[in-house]
């Protein structure tokens, strides 16, 4: 069981789970209704099948590529640890469970849960052939809160969509700057990223306009939430200003010619950031 959880970084799960269950118990607030506790089950069991499909897959896929790159040569496949195809049959038993998972939720999710899968196991292709796969990253985890919200309410709406483009600006920002790390190597490889394609001081600027995407869509967002869900607000906006004040946090620590504190930036500043948004906005819609 430590294998598998190592193999999909089940840690990692901290970024975009937030961000479900704060789109979730903004629909039920919406609705005025009490907390669905079997629905939120299904959601939270939902996030962890796909998930973990798509970062076993994802390792699967770059088997050979991992065990070549000294960064990466030690993940469970390439060492060893974890088969090729016993990893390949963990993604079919978590997809599997994914669509059946959904079945249970309502028609909508259980008819567009292909398509979930499509995206989330597709990217792993697409560092093959674009340097905009950190955005169908960045797509992969958006799902998230829209998923959430439609497993409430059935139906799509505006304030989960914005919140899913900012987790997409977000996710494909922060990768970028993951990304740097590999900038030689990807070279070598003739693989994609923007790192790679542009060099590592233009990739940062890029990710810097994606994050400010991101500031732009949460705030809106936020606003939208205050004229229509919850009459306070504040938390909300506590929430929103540690968030960004996070993302400018990463973007000072991480230098062209310093990538020391790139994994800092990537999984602890984000993972923080998520997890601290998460839990004041719910707590500004609970009371």
């Amino acid at each position: 069981m430590k294998n598998y959880l190592s193999l999909v970084k089940f840690s990692h799960t901290v970024f975009a789970m937030p961000f479900a269950m704060t789109s979730y118990f903004i629909a039920i607030s919406r609705q005025g209704e009490g907390i669905r506790w079997h629905t939120l089950l299904l959601v939270l069991l939902c996030m962890v099948f796909a998930r973990s499909a798509a970062m076993a897959f994802n390792r699967y896929l770059d088997r050979d590529i991992d065990a070549v790159n000294p960064r990466t040569k030690v993940r469970e496949i390439p060492a060893g640890v974890i088969s090729p195809r016993s990893a390949l049959i963990f993604v079919i038993v978590n997809c599997l469970l994914f669509i059946v998972t959904t079945w249970f939720i309502n028609r909508l999710c259980f008819f567009l849960s292909p398509v979930a899968l499509a995206v989330v196991l597709g990217y792993s292709y697409t560092k093959r052939f674009t340097w905009l796969c950190h955005l169908v990253l960045g797509l992969g985890l958006a799902l998230a809160p829209v998923g959430a919200w439609l497993a409430v309410a059935g139906r799509f709406d505006w304030i989960p969509v914005l919140y899913g483009l900012a987790v997409l600006l977000w996710v494909a920002g922060f990768d970028v700057i993951y990304a740097l790390q590999d900038e030689a190597f990807d070279k070598s490889q003739k693989l994609y990223s923007m790192p790679s394609f542009f060099g590592i001081k233009r990739a940062l600027r890029i990710s810097e306009w994606m994050h400010l995407g991101t500031a732009a869509l949460m705030v809106y967002a936020g606003r939208l939430v205050l004229s229509d869900v919850t009459q306070s607000g504040w938390l909300l906006w506590i929430a929103t200003a540690v968030f960004l004040g996070l993302l400018i946090y990463q973007h000072l620590i991480v230098k062209p010619n310093d990538l020391s504190r790139v994994n800092m930036a990537f999984f602890t500043t984000n993972g923080i950031a998520s997890l601290l948004f998460g839990t004041l906005a719910i707590t500004d819609l609970l009371t």
